[in-house]
């Protein structure tokens, strides 16, 4: 009985990916409640509220991303391409001129 090498790194890129999504969940919600929000000190409490661990959350993405290269180079040629577009939306802000 060997190691599987290719399920192993299938589940450390899922739990990646898993622990981003609910790690992830609260930083997306304020996200989108933010400009629905108009009192200035509300706005500073949504903030204060998710700056400790803002970028935290994303390394699990990176975690995830980058086994799937060093993994499967092909599944990840293959899912980068076809995110490009919608990476490319998230830099801008979403809309075509940027921010608005």
């Amino acid at each position: 009985m060997g190691i599987d090498l290719p399920l192993i790194w299938a589940i450390i890129i899922i739990f990646g990916v898993m622990m981003y999504v609910v790690m992830d969940g609260f930083d997306l919600g304020i996200g989108i409640l933010f400009p629905f929000i108009k009192g200035e000190k509300d706005r500073d409490v949504m903030m204060n509220t998710v700056a400790p661990v803002w970028d935290g959350n994303e390394t699990w993405l990176v975690l995830g991303g980058a086994a799937l290269f060093g993994a499967f180079p092909l599944a990840y040629s293959v899912v980068l391409s076809a995110l490009y577009l919608p990476l490319i939306l998230m830099l801008v802000g979403g809309y075509p001129g940027g921010q608005p």
